[in-house]
C-alpha cells in the first residue's frame, strides 16, 4: 500500500529499527530514536543494492518519490545510483570556494541535524563569507579563521566568537570528510581560549516570578510574546518546541499538546499535559493566529514562525527598567525544575516533564511515562504561579476576572 504523509507521521519507533515500503523500491526506515530515513532499493546486474535518499521530514514523501524516480532512471541506463552519489561527493575539488562549500554544509549537515538553521546560517552569511567566501577551502589558514573569530572578541562578544568558532570547526570537519582538506585549521584555536561557557544555576524566586510576569504583561511587546513567555513557564518546554508548534498537535478536548519528533530536541515524541491556565493561553493564541496552522505565526507570514531569538529580544524589552537580575529563557525551565523539586515532586516525573533523556542504566530501563503524575504536577505548578502573581495580571492573561 502506498504511503501518505499522515501514515508516515504515524509510524512509531520500536526497540529495533524497521522498514515500511512505499512503491517501486522506495522505503522509509524507522529508527528506535524516532528518526526516519528514506532508501531506494534496486537491482542492477543481477544484484540487490540500496541508496540513501535523505531524512524525513526534511525530505517529504513527494520529494522522496521524485528522488526515487531520478534514481530509477539511472538504473535504466545501467548506472548505479549509489555509485553516482559517491562520484558526486568526490566531485568537490581543492578549488571549491568557501561560499560554494558553505551551501553544501548547511544543506547536508546543519539541516539534517536541526529544523531551524537560521542562527548558523546567519553566522555563515554575516561573519564567515564576507571574510573568506571567495577563497578556496583548501587555502584557508589559521590566520584567516583567527581574524574572523577575534573580530567578535575584540568587540567584547565572546559568546558570539565561540559560536562562530563552532560553525567554522564543524564546517571544516566536513571539508575533511569530503577530502578537500587534510587538516582543520580551526583546531589551532582551542575553544577554551575563545570562550568558556559558564554553568548556569539561575532560578527565579516566587517574587521574581511575579515581577517578571507582571513586567511582561505591562510592557509593549506583542501580545503573542506575553502569552508565549507565560506558556514557557507553565509548560516547561524549550522555546524552539513552542515556536514550531502547530495547532494540529494541540488537543483542547483532552488538554494535551503533542510535540512531534521533528520538533523535539531529544528526537522522541513528547506529550505536554496542559493545565487550565495553559489551555486558556493557547485558546487566546488560537484567536490571534488568524487561521494560521502555526501556534505562533511570524509577523511577516502566517505560514512561517517567528525566529527563535525573537522571544529573547521580547524578554529584554519586557525587563527594561526592572530590578530583576538578568536571566535567560532557558532559566525558566530551571526555575520550574527547582521549585518542583523543592515541593517534593519525584525527580523522574520532573525530568520527564522537561523532556530530558535520563542517562545511564536507569535511563535504559525506566520507560515510564508518568502521565497522571505529570498532569497533576503541571496543574499544581500552574496554580503555584497563579498564587504568586496578582489578580490584576490574571485578568489580562485569562481574559476574565472574578
Amino acid at each position: 500500500m502506498a504511503l501518505t504523509e499522515a501514515s508516515i507521521k504515524a509510524l512509531k519507533p520500536r526497540d529495533t529499527r524497521y522498514s515500511v515500503t512505499d512503491e517501486r523500491g522506495l522505503i522509509v526506515e524507522v529508527f528506535p530514536t524516532g528518526g526516519k530515513l528514506w532508501h531506494y532499493r534496486y537491482r542492477l546486474n543481477g544484484k540487490q543494492h540500496k541508496v540513501n535518499l535523505g531524512r524525513y521530514p526534511d525530505m517529504s514523501l513527494e520529494l522522496a518519490r521524485t528522488q526515487r524516480d531520478s534514481a530509477a532512471m539511472q538504473v535504466s541506463l545501467g548506472k548505479s545510483p549509489a555509485e553516482e552519489k559517491k562520484k558526486s561527493r568526490a566531485a568537490l575539488s581543492e578549488a571549491t570556494t568557501v561560499r560554494d562549500f558553505s551551501d553544501r554544509y548547511l544543506r547536508d549537515i546543519v539541516a539534517r541535524d536541526r529544523k531551524d538553521i537560521t542562527l548558523p546560517k546567519r553566522y555563515v552569511e554575516k561573519s564567515i563569507l564576507p571574510a573568506i567566501g571567495n577563497k578556496a577551502v583548501s587555502e584557508v589558514t589559521v590566520e584567516d579563521v583567527r581574524a574572523i573569530i577575534w573580530e567578535k572578541k575584540d568587540h567584547g562578544r565572546d559568546v558570539a566568537a565561540g559560536a562562530v568558532r563552532g560553525v567554522l570547526k564543524r564546517m571544516f570537519d566536513y571539508a575533511m570528510t569530503c577530502g578537500i582538506v587534510s587538516a582543520n585549521a580551526v583546531l589551532a584555536l582551542p575553544m577554551r581560549h575563545v570562550h568558556r561557557a559558564q554553568s548556569r544555576d539561575r532560578a527565579l524566586s516566587p517574587d521574581e516570578i511575579r515581577r517578571f510576569l507582571q513586567a511582561a504583561i505591562e510592557s509593549n511587546i506583542r501580545r503573542q510574546f506575553k502569552l508565549a513567555l507565560h506558556l514557557l513557564l507553565l509548560t516547561m518546554v524549550r522555546k524552539s518546541e513552542l515556536f514550531h508548534a502547530e495547532w494540529k498537535d494541540v488537543d483542547f478536548v483532552h488538554a494535551e499538546w503533542h510535540i512531534p519528533v521533528e520538533n523535539s530536541k531529544t528526537r522522541k515524541p513528547h506529550i505536554v499535559f496542559l493545565s487550565t491556565q495553559a489551555v486558556a493561553a493557547f485558546r487566546e493564541l488560537y484567536r490571534l493566529a488568524s487561521g494560521s496552522p502555526l501556534v505562533l505565526p511570524g509577523s511577516g507570514s502566517i505560514s512561517k514562525p517567528f525566529a527563535d531569538n525573537a522571544i529573547n529580544s521580547a524578554l529584554k524589552v519586557a525587563l527594561q527598567g526592572q530590578d530583576i537580575p538578568a536571566f535567560t529563557i532557558h532559566d525558566l525551565r530551571r526555575t520550574a525544575s527547582t521549585r518542583l523539586h523543592e515541593a517534593g515532586w519525584s525527580s523522574d516525573v520532573v525530568e520527564k516533564a522537561l523532556n530530558h533523556t535520563i542517562g545511564g542504566v536507569r535511563g535504559v530501563y525506566n520507560r515510564a511515562e508518568y502521565a497522571e503524575q505529570r498532569r497533576e504536577m503541571l496543574q499544581a505548578w500552574a496554580d503555584y504561579i497563579e498564587q504568586a502573581i496578582s489578580s490584576e495580571y490574571l485578568c489580562n492573561v485569562r481574559l476574565s476576572c472574578p
